[in-house]
């Protein structure tokens, strides 16, 4: 036995083993079914919530956003801390139902959120989840007022811009290049499938990322509406409920919660929709007192 560790074959067997042990901590083993989920996805959804995971990770897209939802009473907090590293570089929101609204946890995982941009992070996890109890019974639009949040938090600068991406880790790429030269011959058989399966998963994320840029375009749209609606309401605070601004206001108001349902579709009529309702609340913005 001291021979074999002795020697070269015994010595590269070990180094395999350790380079296993390696990639196995690190894909997450030991990762609880949330910290699980979130490593790849950006939706966690617990057994017995009701809620269309494809569709609600349509609505997130690449943004880095990674959104729990949780069955009615469980610990936001301790979902947070069970994370570990697996959602690191995202804005990591726990939901619940609490009756007719939600329990609510953000912890940040971007960059620098423990020490330089400490600030950022708290004004984040605070504000991500503003509005969402309206929509405690349709967790989809829930997430839509979530990924609003989210697109102005980016525009004031609280969260830094860009996309989310998910990246093997060395060991994995590694213990691939030894299996690759130990079985030669079976690895070929398995280059040739993983190549056409590769081919036909580049197709499909072609799709999948044009189909995220025009959601992106009116994602975006639907931010800078939303904003100027905020910044209408500091005037009609200051208003009589009976002028001519406050019911137009109003009215913008309700259009847009109207619109709110159907921010998951990439129709030309709902961006053209939203881009009049852009329009109104501009003029709107220009009305004299």
């Amino acid at each position: 036995m001291k021979r074999f560790f002795r020697s070269a074959f015994g010595i590269a067997v070990l180094g395999c083993l350790v380079l296993a042990g390696w990639a196995v901590w690190s894909a997450g083993v030991f990762d609880g079914p949330v910290a699980r989920q979130l490593r790849s996805a950006s939706v966690y959804v617990a057994p017995g919530v009701t809620l269309d995971q494809p569709a609600a990770e349509r609505v997130i897209g690449n943004r880095r956003l990674a959104v729990g939802f949780l069955e009615p009473g469980a610990d936001l907090s301790d979902a947070c801390d069970s994370l570990g590293s697996a959602a690191d570089g995202t804005l990591a929101v726990m939901l619940s139902g609490d009756g007719d609204d939600y329990k609510k946890y953000g912890c940040s995982r971007l960059p620098g959120s423990d020490d330089e941009n400490f600030g950022k992070a708290v004004v984040a996890e605070s504000m991500i989840g503003n509005g969402i109890d309206a929509f405690a019974d349709r967790p989809v639009d829930a997430l839509k007022v979530l990924v609003v949040n989210y697109d102005l938090l980016v525009r004031s600068g609280a969260i830094p811009d860009g996309g989310r991406t998910v990246s093997p880790s060395l060991p994995r790429y590694l213990i691939a290049s030894a299996a690759v030269a130990a079985v030669v011959l079976g690895s070929l058989a398995l280059y040739l499938a993983a190549r056409r399966a590769g081919r036909s998963s580049a197709a499909r994320r072609e799709r999948r990322d044009a189909e995220a840029d025009e959601r992106t375009e009116l994602s975006a749209a639907a931010a800078v509406l939303a904003q100027a609606i905020i910044d209408l309401d500091k005037r009609y605070a200051r208003q009589k409920g009976t002028s001519k601004f406050a019911r137009s206001y109003r009215s913008l108001v309700s259009d847009y919660t109207n619109l709110l349902p159907d921010l998951d579709q990439k129709t030309p009529e709902l961006r053209a929709r939203v881009e009049k309702l852009l329009t109104r609340a501009r003029k709107l913005g220009t009305q004299v007192p």
